[in-house]
């Protein structure tokens, strides 16, 4: 069974029992891989030694498959047995880490097409500490936010870590990644913006709305583990964005952005009274034109969230957990 849930990255204590049943799904799968039991005796040899295994980089794509499919992260648009499944288990430093999400962020779009995509670390590889790659910084000053009313403490925190703010700060100023290294500490480092494709919004039909100002990242890069047959790797996962995550959720909601209320008044709507239904109104209005701008601009964009495909897997089954 798939569980989101807080968790630790200590060695689970049915280390073997998860790697036996992961092992046996992949060689029953993948018959030309060889015998599992000989597969197996390396794998208790390895677990006695060090307290772990190594997967191979065929068990590790199907794991991360596996995973997406049973997660509930996968809907019915994407195509897990496609997913780009990227080891980066060789990244040891803070800036080894720091290059793999940058990589990350090059290898999912693709002159607009978004790929599926996971890149996986090492188990005790430095720690990335930014729930999502690409988030924008919200600045509090004079009772008013400017940009991301649910990025603001983190940005302050990041700023009093040395992070500087652009000179003409701005609504969607990219924050830097965090990153947790066990020699060095805790390091910032920036994203280059060449490799955040962004789509500036339009609206089909109302011609004022360009004069917001607004625009969205191509791709959400989400920072999760992955739990493969009792191991547990940090990872990272791409799917493909869907208009209302940008629209309504994000550029709407008054927790975020707060672009509704603004919409809503330029459409002549009662926003004094919730029985107007102008919050509704506006976020499609802010749906449409998202779905309208990234198709123009030739970016992979979901118009609606399709049903999640049914987890049918074990307690073992490999895993997305948050």
């Amino acid at each position: 069974m798939t569980a989101l849930r807080e968790i630790s990255l200590s060695p689970d204590a049915g280390l073997l029992e998860a790697a036996e049943e992961f092992l046996y799904s992949y060689h029953d799968a993948r018959p030309r891989a060889g015998h599992v039991r000989s597969r197996l005796a390396l794998v208790r040899t390895q677990v006695e030694e060090t307290g772990t295994y190594q997967h191979t980089r065929g068990e590790l794509a199907y794991g991360a498959r596996l995973a997406l499919r049973d997660s509930g992260v996968c809907t019915t648009g994407v195509p897990w047995r496609g997913l780009l499944v990227r080891d980066l288990r060789a990244a040891h430093t803070a800036t080894e880490v720091a290059s793999g999400c940058v990589q990350h962020l090059r290898a999912a779009v693709d002159k607009g097409r978004v790929r599926p995509t996971v890149t996986i670390f090492a188990p005790d590889s430095p720690r990335l500490i930014n729930e999502q790659l690409i988030r924008y910084a919200g600045y509090a000053q004079h009772g008013q936010v400017v940009g991301d009313r649910r990025h603001v403490a983190f940005t302050d925190t990041v700023r009093k870590m040395g992070w500087r703010t652009p000179t003409a700060r701005s609504a969607f100023d990219l924050l830097p990644l965090v990153i947790r290294d066990h020699e060095h500490g805790v390091r910032l480092f920036a994203i280059p913006r060449d490799v955040v494709r962004e789509v500036p919004l339009e609206h089909p039909e109302l011609s004022w709305f360009v004069d917001l100002g607004l625009r969205w990242h191509a791709v959400g890069v989400r920072s999760q583990l992955l739990c493969i047959g009792g191991v547990r790797y940090p990872a990272l996962f791409n799917g493909i964005y869907r208009a209302s995550a940008i629209g309504a959720d994000a550029l709407g909601d008054d927790r975020a952005y707060g672009f509704g209320r603004v919409i809503a008044e330029q459409l002549g709507l009662d926003t004094s009274i919730e029985h107007s239904l102008w919050r509704e109104r506006a976020a499609l209005e802010l749906d449409r034109a998202v779905l309208h701008s990234f198709q123009a601009a030739g970016v992979s964009i979901a118009a609606r969230a399709d049903q999640p495909v049914r987890p049918d897997g074990d307690r073992h089954s490999p895993s997305f957990l948050g």
